[in-house]
């Protein structure tokens, strides 16, 4: 059957906007190279997830002095959400606008937050989203409550919330898509960076793609390795897939990349022909540029006289330091929990015996600060040699510094007087975003407001790829907002 969209991708992006086209009754067919993530003993054994990397891609990159590593990237129905931390979090208001930060002037958006607010909202309600502004000095405002109420703080939670409200912080509730007695009747464990095979977690295989699927004029092909697109002046004429070691060639009239921020710049500049020699898309030559991965430092603060009884830990956050903070009031980041780690995480991440790790790890509060990563061009995907080539150059490092500083003061305040932190590496997909920005200038942009690229009539990007800016909060509520206002765009222009 040919279809009249093809969607590659069944992450945040693609997974949404297939829920967005899905009632208008058009044939779409959404390419996933993947499979589905089915249950397993390892899905729950934090030895196999975090020691032997058990669910990590058999993929190599290499950076920009050509060293290969294996990226946290995951090939899987639902993409990296089967993993997240189900964190869904609005950008701020003023995130929108070009804000001045200490490593540099963010250039803001082609559209305002009010735009994007009633998607927000749409998304909230179809991500199923736990949560309670309240308390939280940088929430932006909200045409509809949070679906649920938030996921409540376990006791040893509510005290640390107590001694950072001592302190004059203003800890809020995490806004969060999690089933937690759905999630812990599979085992007692956090769920960030654990495999959602049970539909607990508010993922876009659980929520986005399922209802897609409801209706018959949708299906999924997984298995299917998009290799390049194929162009003819302003129109994508074909889309070329490898599947049963098979290829062939696909058309529909209106084609959908969510890939992620760092596969979709790399299938654009792949698909390089003739008449396009820099890649499609790419006439501003901005595909690939422009990459961001937020300024993410993980902390353990022990006191050997406590302990952490906990099972996910993982409910509020503090953003006191998100619109200031700085020497001259410069935006510093966002303040959120990890997800609890055990003794065998631990001893996973950072190398250390498993005695002692389960010592530290049972003694000690798990917390993460976040900052924002500034656009700059010279931080880019590139495609050399049939290989994903990533150069990440982080910015804004000295704000990030200071946030850090910030909370370890606050985490020594609360009672946990040794902090130890350890920055998060270019391996794990910490956020990744801003290949393919969105503009209005198609000259220092690739896609329009609408998402539709500037150099092609029929192509449209749907991910992390068309965040101009990184903001300081987790994306993929943003995400699914901006491919729910896409699927409107996109399904009026086919009718």
């Amino acid at each position: 059957m040919q279809p009249d969209v093809i969607i590659i991708g069944s992450g945040m992006g693609g997974a949404t906007l297939a829920a967005a086209l899905a009632p208008t009754g058009r044939r779409i067919v959404i390419l996933e190279r993947g499979q589905r993530l089915e249950d397993s003993p390892e899905a729950r054994d934090p030895v196999a997830i975090f020691g032997r990397g058990h669910f990590r891609p058999k993929e190599t990159w290499h950076d920009a002095a050509g060293a290969a590593f294996n990226p946290g990237n995951y090939a899987f129905v639902g993409g990296n959400t089967k993993f997240y931390g189900a964190v869904l979090l609005r950008y701020r208001a003023e995130d929108f606008a070009p804000l001045r930060h200490i490593g540099g002037v963010t250039p803001g958006w082609p559209i305002g937050y009010d735009a994007l607010e009633p998607w927000y909202s749409r998304a909230e309600s179809l991500y199923r989203v736990r949560g309670d502004g309240a308390g939280d000095p940088s929430e932006p405002p909200h045409s509809a409550p949070y679906p649920f109420p938030p996921v409540p703080d376990e006791p040893d939670i509510a005290t640390l919330r107590s001694a950072f409200a001592a302190q004059g912080l203003h800890p809020s509730a995490l806004p969060l898509g999690i089933d937690l007695d759905r999630w812990l009747a599979r085992a007692p464990t956090a769920w960030d960076a654990f495999p959602d095979t049970t539909g607990s977690k508010s993922d876009a295989e659980s929520c986005g793609l399922a209802e897609a699927l409801k209706h018959p004029n949708v299906s999924l092909l997984t298995g299917s390795k998009v290799l390049r697109l194929l162009a003819e002046g302003r129109r994508v004429t074909g889309v070329e897939v490898e599947r049963d070691r098979k290829r062939e060639v696909m058309t529909a009239a209106a084609v959908c990349l969510a890939a992620g921020a760092v596969m979709s710049s790399a299938l654009l500049l792949a698909s390089a022909d003739a008449d396009h020699p820099r890649g499609l898309a790419n006439g501003s030559d901005q595909v690939g540029r422009n990459f961001m991965n937020h300024n993410l430092t993980g902390m353990v603060a022990w006191n050997p006289f406590r302990r952490n009884r906990t099972v996910y830990e993982k409910t509020i956050q503090i953003n006191d330091f998100y619109l200031t903070g700085g020497p001259n009031g410069e935006p510093l980041g966002n303040i959120q929990m990890l997800g609890r780690i055990t003794g065998p995480i631990l001893a996973g991440e950072a190398g250390l015996p498993l005695w002692l790790a389960r010592h530290v790890a049972d003694h000690s509060i798990h917390i993460m600060a976040m900052s924002e990563d500034l656009p700059d061009p010279e931080s880019r995907v590139m495609w050399k040699n049939g290989s994903v080539v990533l150069d990440w150059r982080r910015t804004n490092v000295a704000a990030h510094d200071l946030l850090v500083r910030r909370l370890g003061r606050a985490m020594r305040r609360a009672g946990w007087p040794i902090v130890l932190s350890r920055g998060f590496p270019k391996s794990k997909p910490s956020h990744q975003c801003g290949t393919a920005r969105m503009g209005n200038d198609p000259q220092a942009s690739v896609v329009d407001a609408n998402l539709k690229a500037h150099d092609l009539d029929n192509l449209w990007i749907v991910d992390a790829s068309v965040l101009p800016t990184s903001a300081a909060v987790n994306p993929s509520l943003t995400i699914a907002a901006l491919a729910l206002r896409a699927g409107d765009h996109i399904g009026r222009t086919l009718s």
